[in-house]
């Protein structure tokens, strides 16, 4: 029995620390969509300089912003998506699992 509390305890270590690898800078102030494009609801705000992990991304409407042009979305949070243009994540690619 202590053998799976042990893997499952480091499952879930592995799981925290690649999650916290996902983590970036919003660089300008961004809405939060609850789709992956502007045309879904706005569901809060992002200032400049907030810290985001990226759950996933998705491919959705292309969006100009300070990091460039991409049609790359960042998940968030359950319903809550980010264009990739206003996240500083080192790539012009994707960086995290697809949603």
């Amino acid at each position: 029995m202590s053998e799976q509390v042990t893997i499952r305890d480091s499952v879930s270590a592995m799981q925290t620390a690649a999650a916290s690898t996902r983590t970036y800078t919003v660089v300008a102030d961004v809405n939060v969509r609850s789709g992956p494009g502007t045309s879904y609801a706005k569901v809060g705000t992002l200032s400049a300089g907030t810290r985001v992990t990226l759950m996933c991304q998705a491919s959705g409407q292309t969006v100009t912003g300070p990091m460039g042009t991409t049609a790359i979305w960042d998940r968030i949070g359950s319903g809550r998506y980010v264009s990739d243009a206003y996240v500083r994540t080192g790539s012009d690619g994707y960086v995290a699992p697809r949603c």
